[in-house]
């Protein structure tokens, strides 16, 4: 919590290099968890490398309602306009007001998301034994580890209120909800028209919703092909 003495005595900030993220200088903690609050934009790089890379259709979507979920955030500062703690004491901030705060309503987001689509999307999808059951419950309580670090690091580094955290991951949470349900219902029956546009073709969008188990189904096709073609070398080579 940014107390009063905190913001009246603050330590010496200092920043991780090539961002503008500070922490109090010799604060081993500090830096750590510096380092944790740059998450949510790895997690922004990793959606575009993915989309990149794999043009799903379900991806897309899914970093499209990440990309609403800041929008939101945005009107909602511009609404509450409340102060961040401890103004000034920062060198740089990329927004004047902290209420959401940002980078809690981003991992929430992102986190209940990736609940909702492991337990229920996933659920429906595939016959799930034991050991499927066991690493999504392993990786639930990952991301739910790493929410409460994020949340908990912008408060720590006095960029946020515990009011703005809180409320900043109860909007994430509702937003995610409404989100995962839209894609479900409206946006999924519709994915397979989208893939087969004359545009989808042309950037290879493809749509791999109703394959039970996209790891296998890339597994075993991956493994196939590369057997056949070593099946025709070799004929080649006889």
């Amino acid at each position: 919590m940014a107390l009063e003495e905190q913001c009246s005595a603050p330590p010496r900030w200092k920043a991780i290099s090539v961002t503008h993220v500070e922490f109090p200088e010799g604060d081993l903690t500090g830096r750590l968890l510096a380092y944790i609050s740059l998450l949510p934009v790895a997690i922004i790089v990793g959606f575009v490398t993915l989309i990149v890379f794999k043009r799903e259709l379900h991806t897309i979507s899914f970093f499209g309602g990440l990309l609403l979920n800041e929008g939101v955030n945005w009107l909602l500062k511009q609404i509450f306009r409340e102060p961040r703690p401890c103004a000034g004491i920062h060198a740089t901030v990329y927004a004047e007001y902290g209420m959401p705060s940002n980078h809690s309503q981003l991992i929430w987001f992102f986190v209940v998301y990736f609940f909702l689509f492991l337990y229920l999307r996933m659920h429906q999808t595939n016959n799930a034994r034991c050991v499927d059951l066991l690493w999504r419950h392993v990786l639930s309580i990952f991301l739910l580890g790493i929410a409460l670090s994020v949340s908990y690091s912008r408060v720590y580094l006095l960029y946020h209120s515990w009011s703005q955290v809180f409320y900043g991951g109860v909007t994430g949470t509702t937003f995610a909800v409404i989100w995962f349900f839209f894609t479900q219902e409206v946006l999924t029956p519709l994915f397979p028209k989208i893939a087969a546009w004359p545009i989808s073709e042309y950037f290879l969008v493809r749509d791999t919703s109703l394959i039970p188990n996209i790891l296998w189904f890339e597994y075993t096709v991956t493994r196939s092909e590369a057997r056949n073609r070593q099946r025709k070398l070799g004929t080649k080579l006889q």
